[in-house]
């Protein structure tokens, strides 16, 4: 069985289970957060340009110590830059009405509104970056990462940096496994989150992943969990649904087989459901 928790290279310990709250707002995320809470829950990842972190403060309220939540929030593409990153880092930290958030991550490795190959992305994220450290030196945020980082933007990084990050958060599945990269994180002690590691129902109602549900006698959706938890990344599947909820938390009674593993690996195509970065100077 795997652990709840992965220590982050600074000895932070992250859940290796979070909620995932993009497209969520108002109710729905409030209620996905308190129905998290309530599955055992302890890690719920949101973002300045998801626009629900005072929701989250919302739910979280008075009733959860903030030393049994694990928050991570995001700067967006169009906050890139020294300036801009700390304006909006204090912004998120008066949203989500705390002194510090467990995990800052830079968003995307792009500037808002740039060309791809624009050398401002460069620019934007190395400051970007620079101002994470001095959030993290300041204990503004406990860890500082990044997300839809290739492993190009991560060696980019030892250039520039004074920290590497600790966090890389990438969408990640069995049709895209992100092989090369997760080589890459691990060799640099970055540890890989993944975002959207459901897919979509084309994923979720695939023959290989449906015969290993029936096999195990678990939910399609525990079943692309728990494979990527077994690949030593950590998860953060979105849902305002109260069962799916539950169900995606029931994952640490089970452990899927060599054999079982293999075929979903097998299921590899290289299909992004979600945003690509690769074309980011």
């Amino acid at each position: 069985m795997t652990s709840t928790l992965v220590k982050l290279r600074n000895g932070v310990d992250m859940p290796r289970l979070g909620l995932g709250t993009h497209k969520a707002q108002g109710t729905d995320v409030i209620n996905a957060v308190r129905w998290a809470l309530e599955s055992g829950y302890k890690h719920i990842d949101t973002a300045t340009i998801y626009k629900n972190e005072g929701d989250i403060a919302a739910a979280l309220g008075d009733e959860v110590a903030r030393d049994q939540i694990f928050i991570t929030t995001k700067i967006s593409p169009y906050e890139q830059g020294y300036d801009k990153a700390m304006a909006a880092a204090a912004e998120s930290l008066d949203r989500l009405q705390v002194d510090h958030v467990d995990c800052m991550l830079v968003h995307w490795p792009g500037v808002a509104r740039t060309k791809l190959d624009a050398a401002k992305n460069k620019e934007g994220r190395k400051g970007t970056w620079h101002a994470l450290e001095d959030l993290h030196a300041a204990g503004k945020c406990r860890a500082i990462g990044v997300s839809n980082y290739t492993a190009a933007h991560l060696e980019d990084m030892k250039e520039y940096c004074n920290i590497l990050p600790m966090v890389n958060q990438v969408e990640m599945h069995p049709f895209l496994p992100q092989t090369t990269l997760r080589r890459t994180c691990a060799e640099m002690g970055v540890q890989v989150v993944a975002y959207s590691p459901l897919g979509t129902g084309e994923l979720l109602s695939n023959p290989v992943v449906q015969q290993i549900a029936k096999d195990t006698g678990r939910e399609s959706s525990q079943v692309l969990l728990r494979w990527a938890l077994q690949h030593d990344v950590s998860v953060i599947p979105k849902s305002v649904n109260r069962d799916r909820i539950h169900s995606n938390a029931a994952l640490h009674d089970f452990c899927l087989s060599a054999e079982h593993m293999g075929m979903l690996d097998a299921l590899e195509c290289d299909h992004h459901f979600c945003w690509d970065s690769q074309s980011i100077a």
